[in-house]
């Protein structure tokens, strides 16, 4: 399995990523890795209907999502991956997927996070994983779009 591009959106699958992202990262497929998601059926489903069309999406656990990384049958998978926050993102390296490079376009403003950017919100999880991840060489990038120059996102968490 190739790996186009690694994001984190809270939204998974929506406009954007469907027309902009699908198109720049030149993947085949879309898999958006939760368990909070993949066990919600009407979510699950809304996610696969807005997909585009001539791109499959899948919503899958993590623990599937490094199962199918590591499956020979899927080798022709040129795949975006989507998530909803660092904390699963560093779950699948963790069990070996090899992401060099991980695009946050959106975590929402929610009670006990602190806003970094307009678009990215923290709290003291997501603080953890983005240091492990960071500390394991993963580059760590900050854009809504494609066109947006990139944003280093440890400047924008260091003193936090």
């Amino acid at each position: 399995m190739e790996i186009s591009f690694v994001r984190i959106d809270d939204r998974l699958i929506h406009g954007q990523v469907a027309t902009v992202w699908v198109k720049e990262t030149k993947c085949n497929k879309i898999i958006a890795v939760s368990d909070e998601v993949a066990a919600d059926t009407l979510r699950k489903t809304l996610l696969l209907q807005v997909s585009p069309p001539g791109i499959n999406a899948y919503v899958v656990t993590i623990d599937k999502a490094i199962e199918a990384y590591n499956n020979p049958k899927y080798a022709d998978f040129k795949t975006l991956f989507l998530f909803t926050n660092p904390s699963d993102v560093l779950r699948v390296v963790e069990g070996g997927v090899p992401f060099k490079s991980v695009n946050v376009g959106g975590m929402c403003y929610k009670e006990g996070k602190k806003q970094i950017t307009g678009a990215v919100s923290v709290d003291k999880q997501d603080l953890e994983a983005f240091r492990k991840l960071h500390e394991k060489g993963i580059e760590l990038e900050i854009r809504k779009v494609a066109s947006d120059p990139k944003v280093n996102l440890i400047s924008k968490i260091q003193g936090l």
